[in-house]
């Protein structure tokens, strides 16, 4: 009697718990929610955390190291080394292209948007969420088509909490990671990137220049 008790007990468990997973996947295709797959990681990773670390100056480098692209998705950019870093970029024929909150990037103190676009930078904000949080710099995502020589390119994806800001390396607690040599990884970055800026409005629709 106990092993029957204990024999349908799991059964019911296990029923629950199919039933449980089944409604989380009916729900997400209900409401358009995608469920992530896993996969395979490639490359290094390296990891910030300020104030302790130099996250301004790693994004600086990585930038110095661009050789055909660089998307970037910014809540706020206030940070003069790193507008330096992407100025430089494009004045050496790296194609380099903004995603901005609009309200930061119109509003925000010491934003530096406007001075991206009037240097040639491509730039377009963000009207359709709350906030466009997103803190991310894609480099060279499409490197296994580059031919650069003796010095390769390499895809690079930087994200975490890191605002591009003064205030993020010196006085926020923040976390960074750099993460290169994933092709596949800096593929799914871009192609979300792609997909927010079909959504966003040109800089100069905006009457910003």
């Amino acid at each position: 009697m106990g092993f029957m008790r204990l024999y349908c007990n799991v059964k019911v468990k296990r029923m629950k718990a199919f039933l449980l997973a089944a409604l989380l996947v009916a729900c997400g295709a209900i409401s358009g929610i995608a469920l992530a797959v896993p996969q395979a990681a490639q490359g290094t990773v390296e990891v910030f955390f300020t104030p302790w670390d130099d996250a301004e100056g790693a994004i600086v480098r990585a930038l110095g190291d661009a050789r055909k692209s660089i998307h970037v998705q910014a809540y706020l950019i206030t940070s003069r080394p790193i507008t330096n870093a992407l100025l430089a970029a494009l004045a050496r024929g790296v194609k380099v292209e903004l995603l901005a909150d609009r309200e930061m990037a119109i509003k925000g103190a010491n934003s530096q948007v406007s001075e991206l676009a009037s240097h040639g930078v491509s730039v377009w904000l963000e009207t359709r969420y709350t906030a466009a949080h997103n803190k991310v710099i894609i480099i060279d995502a499409v490197a296994d088509k580059i031919s650069t020589g003796a010095t390769p390119a390499v895809p690079t994806v930087i994200t975490g909490s890191y605002n591009y800001t003064w205030s993020a390396q010196a006085r926020n607690a923040e976390n960074l990671l750099l993460l290169r040599g994933d092709a596949n990884l800096a593929r799914h970055y871009l192609d979300n990137w792609q997909r927010h800026r079909n959504e966003a409005k040109a800089w100069s629709d905006e009457g910003t220049k």
